[in-house]
């Protein structure tokens, strides 16, 4: 094995007369040196892993698979990413719940059935959630496992190519609901204590967890966190050509007690004061440079409630760097007064200053519901 200049160690496997030394779609595991005190021994899914399935009548444990289809199965671009919309009209969809029947969609349906419907209705984006492939369904895909792997439960990763170049050929920009806010706490199909600590990828103790999501904290002070995160931003831009990302629980992300019981008043104590989580915006900066320096067009947005100045503006320009932020007090608004008030008892200035409050300068998504309402 050889150590590079970062402290990595790799090998390189021969092939085998021509072969690669592993077939595709073999199963495999991570078995790490490593004897705990009670005696057990660490085995691991890659933390790099491209493809994990799961088979229940075995284990609820996910198996890793070594993705790496020959060229005559792997899918060929066609399209090129269409440039940003000068004004993003975005559909939240999921693929696994975009059928009227009792089960789960596949990518395949969804580029055969619903790409032409948001096409006909007049979005030019797309913002796919749960492909970020979860053991835990019901969390919507926000508890994520395998960070690099894109969902079997929908088909396999060339299906949710095809699904994004047939996008980019009817002009729709496809973003990743991206997840990296927190982690799955699973252990054998997960990062978490993955070297038999529980502080590698996250912070030690009771600060690498989160109380409400009873999930893991990632510790953005950590170099080798940051280079994993940030690589896995690349490679979901890279191997399956999305279009930018939705940052999901940024709020969580920007202050150390993750908006848990607290309430913005919009004082700048709380937002450039003690609680406000350095580390943590420092990566966004980086994820949101990285991001506009090698895709220009790329689309960037902040899933935050607290306000937070300078979110939505230029790093250049001492800003964390998103394009945008959701106005999150819309959807909420239309559905307290459609709950609870008459029509003819609407107060239209409240209503015209939820619509209109923003930071000077900076754009925000208005949208009437998401995952969030529904």
């Amino acid at each position: 094995m050889a150590k590079d200049a970062e402290g990595s160690f790799t090998i390189v496997v021969p092939s085998n007369a021509g072969q690669p030394a592993i077939p595709h779609n073999s199963k495999v595991k991570l078995k790490i040196s490593l004897v705990l005190p009670t005696g057990e021994r660490v085995d691991r899914i890659p933390a790099w892993i491209k493809y994990v399935t799961q088979d229940l009548s075995v284990s609820p444990v996910y198996d890793a698979r070594f993705w790496n289809p020959p060229a005559s199965e792997m899918y060929q671009f066609k399209h090129p990413r269409p440039k940003k919309p000068d004004s993003a009209r975005v559909y939240e969809a999921h693929v696994g719940i975009s059928t009227p029947e009792q089960r789960v969609a596949t990518y395949k349906e969804f580029t055969r059935h619903m790409l032409p419907r948001i096409k006909h209705l007049g979005y030019n984006v797309i913002q796919l959630m749960a492909v970020m492939e979860h053991a835990y369904y019901a969390s919507f895909g926000y508890q994520i496992n395998n960070f690099f792997a894109a969902s079997s439960r929908y088909g396999p990763p060339e299906d949710l190519k095809e699904l994004i170049d047939t996008a980019h050929g009817i002009g729709i920009v496809v973003l990743l609901d991206v997840v990296h806010s927190h982690a799955s706490k699973n252990v054998l199909d997960g990062l978490n204590n993955f070297d038999g600590t529980d502080h590698q990828y996250f912070h030690g103790g009771s600060k690498g967890n989160h109380d409400q999501w009873d999930s893991r904290l990632f510790n953005y002070g950590h170099h080798e966190v940051m280079r994993f995160l940030l690589s896995n931003l690349r490679f979901w831009m890279d191997e399956y050509h999305f279009d930018g990302f939705r940052f999901d629980g940024v709020t969580s992300m920007l202050y150390t007690h993750h908006g848990i019981g607290a309430g913005f008043s919009g004082g700048y104590h709380e937002y450039f004061g003690e609680d406000v989580d350095e580390e943590a915006v420092v990566y966004m900066m980086l994820a949101n440079q990285m991001l506009h320096s090698f895709y220009p067009d790329c689309i960037t947005i902040a899933e935050d409630v607290s306000g937070m100045p300078a979110l939505c503006v230029p790093v250049g320009l001492g800003g964390v760097g998103f394009d945008y932020r959701l106005a999150m007090a819309i959807p909420d608004m239309w559905i307290k007064i459609l709950k609870e008030v008459q029509d003819e008892q609407w107060d239209m200035a409240n209503i015209c200053f939820t619509l209109t409050n923003r930071r000077h300068g900076e754009k925000t998504i208005a949208y009437c519901e998401s995952h969030d309402q529904a």
